[in-house]
Order: structure tokens, then sequence, then C-alpha cells
């Protein structure tokens, strides 16, 4: 198969056969695909699972008697187990809104027991062994938290959506202590990225329980410009429809405001790198909504960057931000690059971190 723009694939190998999850042919959300080792031309293909607009194919697992696809439905990943035969297939049971799970490490072809991990905003990281077959599961390691005493019955975590200036809902997940009151002085700390198609899911982090355990709540963003609803919301939020990622952001902290969250004058906003530009650019647009916001080795000149074709980088961020070089790019991306849109008036309080 020659390189085709556009065209992605993966490729496992079983039993005489390629298993190929692929794009191909407007599968925005990937479809999985079957080609014989003695003929693997496209036309020959055999469809295994079709593409379906509500659910993203993330990655397969190939095993001697099981299939395990990861798939992402309505945000949430899915693990998906079924035999080559058809005669069982289910998904895996995860019982809230705001976790990770993901597919660990599985070296052996010929087994019924499959590792994954499994962590929440309130549960610590788990590598979890599942029998395919009886589904039971074992817990063969769980996060140590350490420094305290740490009980996750003590928080609580949620998904809420926000609706963006284009009618779009846009989810966020959030997480607080359960003695924490919720009102115009309670302190929240908004994050996201929101670029590359890079999805943010919700994750156990135990330097986070220092902020939860002052009164904060902590909220991730899941803006358009990442991948947590399916490649559409990547498609969406770049090129020439970047701008939807920073106003989906803003969009979600004036419903955190507006629901009594917090206030204005205790809203914190983080982002790093690709989501430093998204700080930088909601302090140009929205100051008045922050106390303060974080912004960690932030990418602000984005015009002169991009022009710069002497950084390694430059010309393969062309499928992300656009070609400077080229009228229409220049002038979208010069609207909303932070640094050439800095202007006299009261920004927030500002921590800025840098490196080499």
């Amino acid at each position: 198969q020659k390189r085709s723009r556009g065209l992605e694939y993966g490729i496992d190998h079983y039993e005489g056969h390629f298993y190929i999850l692929t794009n191909a042919d407007e599968a925005v959300n990937f479809k999985l695909m079957k080609a014989s080792e003695t003929n693997t031309k496209k036309e020959a293909w055999e469809t295994i699972i079709d593409h379906r607009e509500d659910t993203l194919i993330e990655d397969i697992d190939v095993f001697k008697d099981y299939l395990i696809i990861t798939e992402r439905n309505n945000g949430l990943t899915q693990i998906r187990v079924k035999t080559w035969d058809n005669s069982i297939d289910y998904y895996l049971p995860f019982g809230n809104e705001t976790y990770t799970a993901y597919s660990s490490i599985n070296m052996d072809f010929d087994t019924k027991w499959f590792r994954y991990g499994y962590n929440s905003l309130t549960t610590p990281t788990s590598i979890i062994e599942f029998n395919m077959e009886t589904q039971a599961s074992n817990v063969l390691k769980e996060q140590e938290v350490l420094g305290g005493e740490f009980k996750k019955e003590n928080y609580t975590s949620k998904r809420i959506w926000a609706t963006a200036d284009d009618g779009i809902k846009i989810p966020m997940s959030l997480v607080y202590r359960k003695d924490t009151a919720l009102n115009a002085n309670t302190p929240l700390l908004q994050y996201a990225y929101g670029s590359y198609g890079h999805t943010i899911d919700p994750y156990f982090s135990t330097t986070r329980l220092s902020l939860l355990d002052r009164g904060f709540v902590y909220v991730i963003a899941h803006v358009r410009g990442g991948e947590y609803l399916g490649r559409p919301w990547y498609d969406t939020g770049k090129m020439l429809k970047k701008k939807n990622t920073f106003n989906d952001f803003i969009a979600c902290s004036k419903y955190l405001i507006q629901e009594k969250y917090t206030s204005a004058a205790h809203l914190y906003a983080m982002g790093g790198s690709a989501g430093g530009l998204l700080m930088g650019v909601i302090i140009n647009q929205a100051p008045q909504l922050y106390n303060g916001v974080l912004a960690a080795v932030p990418f602000v000149d984005v015009v002169s960057t991009m022009l710069d074709e002497t950084i390694p980088l430059t010309t393969g961020e062309y499928d992300e931000w656009g070609n400077p070089n080229k009228k229409n790019y220049y002038e979208y991306i010069k609207s909303y690059s932070p640094y050439d849109n800095v202007k006299k008036q009261a920004y927030p309080n500002l921590l800025i971190t840098t490196g080499f």
C-alpha cells in the first residue's frame, strides 16, 4: 500500500490474516478490516467491525481465542471482549463517568487472562487481571498513596456539560472532597490541553490530593481539539476551526461560575505546551473570568514559529495549525496567536514556566 494523504492504518496478524484498523473510505472513527496474507490489496479487505459515527475504535489486542477492542463512546473508554467465532461478545463493566481504562502489557498469546489498567479521579491506578472466560478478576497491584490518610470515599467526582457558543455540548470531569462547600468562594482549578487529538482522560493524581484537601475543585475540560468524543472532536478543533478549542474552554469557565461551583475571583486555569497556547488565548479574550492562570512551557508565538521552517517540527505542524505561508491561514492564526494579540487590559495573575 503506497502512502496516501490522510489514510491511516495499524496492522495485527492472526492465523493467516492481517487485521487492519483503518480510517479508509471516510471511516473517521476507524473500522476493523481483515485481509488474507496471500491477497492484501485493499479491494479484497473484509469488514470485521464497521465504522460507527458514535464510537471511535482506538486499538485491538489479539489473543488465540479472543479479540479485545478498545473503543470510546460518548467520551468513555470501553473494553470489548469477543471470541473469534462471535459466540461471546461483551463489555467490561465500569461503574462511573470519570475513569481511565486501558489495555496493559499482554505478552501471552494463548491465555484467557487479559491485563488492563484502571484508575479514576478518586481511585488510584490498578493493574487488573481479567479472565475472559469466567469474567473473574484479580487486582495485581494498586498504586500506593503515601504521606497521608487517603480514603477514596472522602472524594466525589462527576461529569457535567457546558454549552459552547455554537450550541455544542462540552463535557467536563470534576473532582472534590465531599466536605467541600460549592459556592462563589470555592477555589477551582480548570485544566485542558485540546490539541493533536490527544485526549486527557479523567485520571488519578496523588499530587492533586494536596489541592483537593485544601478545598479546591479540580476540573478537566474536554474541549475540541482532543479526541474525547471521537475523531470529529479533533477535526473540529484544529486548522481553520482551532478557535473552537478556546471558545469551549471559556464556555466551560462561564458555566462553572454560573452554576456556582466558583466565581471569577476564585477561578484558576492551567495548561501546558499547546495547552499553554490555550492559556494565552483565554487571557487575551476573557481575562475577567480568571483570578490566576498557570501556563507551562506555553506555545504563544504561533505566527513567527510556524513561519520558521528551520525549526524541525514546523512543517509537520502544518496539519495541526495550518501553513501561514498561505494567506487565509496566516490571517486566521494571527487573529488568535497570543503574542500578536496582547493589549492594554487587566490581565489575571500569571505563573509562566519554561525550560530547556
